[in-house]
């Protein structure tokens, strides 16, 4: 009986320390992505995942409004995940105000790079005239972008409209 309470006990030793060391990565991992994020010439890339972690709470107190704030600077660079990021908190209004309209306007800026939920997304809007005038043939453009760049649901909302 002393033996399975002794593995018992390594055990749950064992999972502990795991645990300590994850949280432990989980936090050198933010501070390091926070140093680079925080430099002059801040890379995108930082800023993006300094935005993820603050969104899903990964190493850190979840925060939209901070997740939003380095998404936007990032999105400013160009980064097209930041700014597709950016749409969704608008979108959503997760952090920020919910704008139809700014959601739009980010969801293109990543749509134009090419970004496949951002082009579905954007057609969504145009379908529906979230942010946007209504507009069926813009929405189906955005569809048809979509699904040429994998994105299975825009091939299905194309198809959709292609048989109205």
């Amino acid at each position: 009986m002393i033996l399975l309470h002794t593995s018992l006990t390594s055990k749950t030793t064992l999972f502990l320390t795991a645990a300590i060391l994850s949280v432990s990565a989980l936090a050198a991992d933010f501070n390091q992505t926070q140093y680079l994020a925080d430099q002059a010439d801040a890379d995108a890339d930082a800023q993006y995942n300094l935005g993820v972690m603050y969104d899903t709470g990964k190493g850190v107190h979840q925060n939209y409004a901070k997740a939003a704030e380095w998404y936007r600077k990032a999105a400013d660079q160009g980064y097209a995940k930041a700014q597709f990021n950016l749409g969704l908190a608008y979108y959503k209004g997760e952090g920020l105000r919910q704008d139809y309209a700014k959601a739009a306007e980010w969801f293109e800026k990543a749509a134009d790079q090419g970004d496949a939920e951002a082009q579905y997304n954007l057609g969504l809007m145009y379908d529906q005239g979230e942010g946007v005038r209504q507009n069926n043939a813009t929405a189906k453009e955005w569809f048809g972008k979509s699904c040429d760049n994998g994105n299975q649901d825009g091939c299905n909302e194309f198809q959709k409209l292609n048989s109205k």
